[in-house]
């Protein structure tokens, strides 16, 4: 997301605690869905893989 690493530097450096918590809990959301779904679709683009 552009902007972001700018945002929390900046935020930092003001001690704007509320703005780096929600940047490190929206990459961390982001991170964490992207990786739902990468696996979830590994399944579709391999059938030898297979969740038990």
């Amino acid at each position: 997301i552009p902007g972001l690493g700018r945002l929390i530097i900046s935020a930092v450096l003001r001690r704007d605690y509320p703005v780096v918590q929600g940047v490190i809990l929206v990459t961390a959301t982001a991170y964490v869905l992207i990786n739902l779904v990468v696996d979830v679709l590994y399944v579709f683009i391999d059938p030898r893989i297979r969740y038990e």
